[in-house]
């Protein structure tokens, strides 16, 4: 579970909400008619943009920011380590026996023991590559939709409020009352763009950005394995992809 996003997310909503009893009663927040509007109207337009198919996988695809571990590139690069130690001391077709739980590097590890064309792995390889980070970023733009498609329907939601409003001046004690529930319309609709929608799309693409440079790691790796490198120099060209103060020495 990502810590961080859970942080994230209660520590807004319950600033929010405190500074919200702090102020007065939280009752006068709450409106459901309103609700309705800017939460049931968001999700409806999302099936509009997209299909439905991917709106509802969109759904477990939010899951990975609260779930998914992202890869830790020090154990992507020790397992390469170990195959390029391997394939030094045996063979390269030796790897075709070798347990790889990635199902990515596995494919690699084996076009390189069936003794493929360097170009054509890497070809293969980063093929792959391009096809996750489309397929995630399909997930991401439901969630952008969605965080911007919110704050219209706050303030369709207003508008709304303020019909009425207009259409009751004869009373002017209504006139405060229709007023606030009109606001917040376009408070629900800030809330949910940005406090859950917007920010779980930018987890998301950092989530996919993280497993894109891993697997461009492995590609170096698998790549470094085929031309017969040494284990030390593999392990210096892998450290390339992590910050100085993770790298690791010889």
């Amino acid at each position: 579970m990502d810590i961080a996003t859970l942080i994230g997310l209660f520590g807004s909503l319950a600033l929010i909400i405190g500074a919200i009893a702090v102020g007065g009663s939280p009752a006068g927040f709450i409106d459901m008619p309103s609700i309705l509007v800017v939460f049931g109207g968001t999700i409806a337009v999302a099936f509009i943009m997209f299909p439905l198919g991917t709106v509802l996988g969109s759904m477990k695809v939010g899951m990975k920011a609260f779930f998914s571990k992202p890869p830790d590139p020090l154990d992507s690069i020790d397992i390469v380590i170990n195959l390029a130690d391997r394939a030094r001391k045996e063979s390269l077709v030796a790897l075709e026996k070798v347990s790889i739980e990635n199902e990515f590097l596995k494919r690699g590890v084996l076009l390189v023991a069936d003794g493929t064309e360097e170009s054509l792995i890497r070809s293969v390889m980063e093929i792959d590559v391009e096809i996750m980070k489309k397929r995630h970023r399909t997930g991401q733009e439901v969630f952008k939709g969605m965080g911007n498609m919110a704050p219209a329907f706050g303030m369709i939601g207003t508008l709304i409020g303020l019909v009425r409003m207009l259409q009751a001046l004869d009373d002017p004690s209504a006139i405060g009352p229709a007023m606030a529930v009109a606001l917040l319309t376009t408070f629900y609709g800030a809330i949910l763009a940005n406090c859950i929608f917007l920010p779980l799309a930018k987890k998301l693409e950092e989530r996919s950005n993280e497993e894109a440079t891993n697997m461009e790691l492995m590609t170096e790796g698998v790549l470094s394995i085929l031309n017969g490198e040494h284990p030390n120099i593999v392990r210096e060209k892998l450290n390339s992809f992590l910050p100085p103060s993770k790298r690791q020495e010889r």
